[in-house]
């Protein structure tokens, strides 16, 4: 994968649990120019070492917002989740002949990433299905609070094109919406990360995670599934949905393991983007969260200090 990354979907906030969410989920955020739409399409998902793009979206549509594309399609077998406790998610990608899909390329370690995070950007979860013979994907779940959920699967069918589906998924219970203020430094576990850079619409922009710990630079990250740090992006308003890779890899000589891990990702247009960055240091990964507006959006809420999480 690449320093380009890929692209799918982001949504809004919703109401009192599913029903009036879907509504709200669904709608796609503006594609504002030519180069824009450019960036939908060919931010989809990349190939971050090489450089070269590893998947054709379909115009206008960045990928994750659809749970079909290309022939394939994202099938769970639930679409309820229970707060408080841990639910088995499990879910089929099936292929163009309509039969479930087992052979998958490995893609940074795995052969099956999913993010879940519900509609308004709380609760993030990147994860990783274990696969049975007959191509049923299973994994723990657990979600703390009530609302609507996007699940993201980020998989590339063997032979095939690297593909991010989306799919919908509820939990039952009095749902309490979260706003973030535009945010560039998060804390987590005693660590403060820096973001800088710009997010340019329609361009390849350049941003460096900085990360230290007690006022010292962390020199000594650990890799974490190939790479120093993942960086995924959501666009508020649909859910668009950028996962980006930084730049070289453990062990190639010239890449080194902190304090900046240093990312090149393009946004489909303008707006704000929630962004969310894994790194691993001494033996845990943890998970820092910040709000971007992009080049020249003007910020709707003054500057914050963003959050993080930390992965069990």
């Amino acid at each position: 994968m690449n320093t380009a990354g890929k692209l799918s979907a982001y949504g809004a906030a919703l109401v009192l649990v599913a029903g009036g969410a879907w509504a709200i989920g669904t709608a796609v955020g503006p594609v504002t120019s030519e180069a824009g739409t450019r960036g939908a399409e060919d931010a989809a998902h990349g190939d971050s070492h090489s450089g070269t793009v590893a998947e054709t979206t379909q115009p206008d549509q960045p990928a994750g917002l659809a749970s079909s594309r290309g022939g394939y399609t994202l099938t769970p077998t639930r679409t309820t989740l229970t707060t408080g406790t841990t639910n088995q998610f499990a879910f089929r990608i099936t292929g163009p002949d309509g039969n479930a899909v087992t052979a998958f390329d490995v893609e940074h370690d795995k052969r099956m990433h999913l993010i879940v995070v519900r509609r308004d950007t709380a609760g993030f979860q990147h994860i990783h299905p274990e696969m049975a013979a007959d191509g049923t994907w299973t994994v723990p779940l657990a979600v703390a609070d009530a609302g609507s959920y996007r699940a993201f699967a980020d998989f590339t069918p063997t032979g095939g094109q690297a593909t991010t589906l989306g799919v919908d998924l509820a939990a039952a219970g009095d749902f309490q919406p979260r706003a973030y203020a535009p945010s560039r430094v998060a804390e987590v576990d005693g660590y403060q990360v820096r973001l800088d850079g710009e997010l340019t619409p329609g361009q390849t922009s350049k941003v460096t995670a900085t990360v230290t710990k007690d006022g010292h630079d962390v020199t000594d990250l650990q890799p974490y599934l190939g790479a120093y740090g993942h960086l995924v992006a959501l666009r508020e308003g649909d859910l668009a949905y950028l996962h980006v890779h930084p730049d070289g890899r453990p062990g190639d000589g010239t890449t080194k393991p902190g304090p900046g891990v240093t990312f090149h990702a393009e946004v489909p247009s303008a707006g704000t983007y929630r962004l969310f960055l894994d790194f691993q240091h001494a033996g845990q990964v943890r998970t820092a969260e910040f709000t971007v507006p992009t080049a020249g959006s003007a910020p709707t809420a003054p500057p914050a200090t963003g959050h993080g999480h930390s992965h069990g």
